[in-house]
């Protein structure tokens, strides 16, 4: 059993996770993709490689968590996509950061700027 899987409460299980996990809940959060994809946009980040041994276990972690669901595309290929509840711990996070970091009036223009950018 993991450190995250030994948490039970109220508390998010996101906080539990490593930055490593929610980040691909993040990734994720834009929509499925299948495992080469999620690597690709981790090494992006990340600005180097992501070994198979690091980010499969992790996936599978985030399955059995129920934070994400594998379905199969075809014979070799896996996708994987959010939950309820790993878009639900996504925007813990994303809740926490900013409770953390809007501070003010200025920051939360800074934020509001950031967030108009994306998209």
């Amino acid at each position: 059993m993991s450190e995250a899987q030994s948490i039970t409460g109220d508390q998010s299980i996101a906080r539990e996770l490593t930055a490593f996990q929610n980040n691909i809940l993040t990734i994720l959060a834009k929509e499925p993709m299948y495992g080469l994809a999620i690597k690709r946009e981790l090494e992006e980040y990340y600005g180097t490689e992501v070994n198979h041994g690091r980010l499969y276990p992790n996936l599978d972690e985030l399955v059995e968590l129920g934070l994400v669901e594998k379905s199969e595309l075809d014979k070799r290929t896996n996708q994987y996509s959010l939950t309820d509840e790993g878009y639900e711990a996504v925007l813990d996070g994303i809740q926490w950061t900013l409770s953390k970091v809007v501070t003010g009036d200025d920051r939360a223009d800074e934020i509001s700027e950031i967030v108009d950018e994306s998209y």
